[in-house]
């Protein structure tokens, strides 16, 4: 495998399962720092390396996309992890050296390149049947705010904007229920958490609240515990992604794993398909993977 050193190209053909002989780049938009919130991409970044090391693939990572821009002679097409927000005119400098790039968890240009994605609005969709499949009507939802798309910000982030659709087409009661608020981080999931207790009463919360990511739900758990709420018995909490901290919170999480092998896989497939096909000016494709819910302490739905 090549190395991860930024700007270096990588010694050797890609001679692996693929049955590719590309030169590959990573745009890896993750800060160094070991703050939770980047944990998610971080282990996302290193089942790409696993992958890689097992299928025999070189690829060089960059940090930043305008080295990758002036590198882009030297590599044949690319994949982008991180939740790092790109400018789009730095989006399309890149389209116009290297069209050939697939996009993991984050669909930035879809008229540029591809992408694959967990469907996190049917996991929402799921996670409000599992609720209600347990008796449950009064179902809240924590996140944070919007992602980027395109050239546009989303003012909500897609879960949030699935909750409120999903919650109104199944005659569920949401008004007063969502808490959606400033960035991915346990910080914000705290203060989030603080401020539904405080606007709901410790009496007053919903049956189950869904979390847009298990960080989210590390904060809004400190916050019950420090209210003297407890979970499950008073409230429930269904996340998502199953991060690692997800089985050591206490209670543990609830939460719908994101396959990040397959993630990474059908990047991979996607992204060598395409340069196979040799069309720049080819339709774009983007996949959505389904999730899966690991059943953990801070729900337990209805046998």
């Amino acid at each position: 495998m090549g190395t991860n050193t930024e700007a270096q190209r990588p010694h050797g053909p890609v001679n692996g399962v693929f049955g590719s002989a590309y030169q590959l780049a990573v745009l890896d938009a993750l800060s160094g720092d070991e703050e939770l919130e980047n944990a998610y991409y971080r282990e996302l970044r290193n089942t790409l390396l696993a992958t890689s090391q097992q299928q025999n693939l070189s690829l060089t990572f960059f940090t930043d996309i305008h080295r990758l821009i002036a590198s882009a002679g030297e590599y044949d097409g690319f994949i982008a992890i991180g939740p790092g927000q790109h400018r789009h005119a730095d989006i399309v400098a890149l389209h116009d050296v290297m069209p050939y790039g697939v996009f993991i968890d984050v669909n930035p240009a879809p008229n540029l390149f591809d992408s694959i994605q967990p469907d996190l609005q049917q996991t929402v969709l799921d996670a409000l049947d599992t609720a209600t499949a347990a008796g449950m009507r009064r179902i809240g939802f924590i996140g944070s705010l919007g992602r980027m798309m395109g050239a546009h910000d989303y003012p909500e982030d897609p879960r949030a904007m699935a909750f409120r659709n999903w919650t109104e087409r199944l005659d569920l009661p949401s008004d007063g229920l969502m808490f959606v608020d400033g960035p991915v981080s346990v910080e914000n999931g705290l203060a989030l958490g603080r401020r539904a207790i405080e606007t709901l009463g410790a009496d007053g919360l919903p049956d189950c609240f869904i979390t847009a990511t298990d960080v989210i739900a590390v904060g809004v758990l400190q916050a019950f515990a420090e209210a003297g709420i407890a979970v499950p018995r008073d409230v429930s909490i269904i996340s998502i992604n199953n991060q690692a901290i997800a089985q050591y919170t206490s209670p543990p999480l609830t939460t719908y794993a994101i396959d990040q092998r397959a993630l990474v896989n059908n990047a991979i497939l996607l992204l060598i398909d395409a340069l196979n096909e040799a069309d720049p000016d080819g339709v774009h494709r983007h996949i959505l993977l389904s999730t899966k819910l690991v059943v953990r302490g801070s729900f337990v739905p209805r046998d």
